[in-house]
């Protein structure tokens, strides 16, 4: 680990083999295993758990109680509220049909990928071999089980596009007459974005 400006509560658990940028604050009982990668200035709350492998990108928040498993994949930019879980078994089991208890090598990862800007709410479970585009929005409890376009908002259980939201979080609209076009524009900002994605 690069210690350059990292803070580590005296609480957590960092792998020697892992990776941690400049400028990040890694807080109480967190435990980060070998070979995963945070990015620069990130804050990781307290109780998180960063799985083997899993690549967290700069500028990242990661709020209490978050589970990373081995496979997900979160780029910059990305908040990540309490609480969130990121699974990597869908078919989930303890044991084999004949009784003996499973190993690694009885299952295949699932792979989650959380691109730039994207916030997950509090709460929320995101199933393996699922895209969160970016500056997305999943609210809070959601079950995410499928993708997620850029700038979708979508909450429940399980998740549904429920509109799309500009990179300022506000709720997007389309642009008057404009409709057919896929262009959106902000309720707040005034940002106008070009969407391929309908609801």
């Amino acid at each position: 680990m690069d210690a350059t400006n990292v803070y580590v509560h005296s609480t957590a658990e960092v792998s020697k083999d892992a990776v941690v940028g400049k400028g990040t604050s890694i807080w109480k009982q967190v435990q980060i295993r070998e070979d995963a990668k945070v990015g620069d200035n990130c804050i990781i709350g307290k109780g998180v758990y960063i799985d083997f492998g899993v690549v967290i990108g700069s500028n990242v928040k990661i709020q209490n109680d978050v589970n990373l498993y081995h496979g997900t994949v979160v780029e910059d930019g990305v908040f990540i509220g309490p609480t969130v879980c990121f699974t990597n078994d869908k078919i989930p089991r303890a044991i084999s049909p004949s009784g003996r208890l499973k190993t690694e090598a009885d299952w295949s990862v699932g792979r989650i990928l959380v691109k730039c800007g994207a916030s997950i709410g509090g709460c929320s479970v995101i199933l393996p071999d699922v895209t969160i585009g970016r500056f997305a929005m999943i609210g809070a409890g959601s079950v995410v089980t499928h993708d997620i376009p850029d700038y979708g908002l979508a909450y429940g259980n399980p998740a549904s596009l429920r509109g799309f939201v500009c990179e300022c979080g506000n709720r997007l609209r389309h642009v008057a007459g404009a409709e057919s076009t896929g262009l959106f524009e902000c309720t707040v900002c005034g940002k106008r974005i070009t969407i391929q994605s309908s609801i």
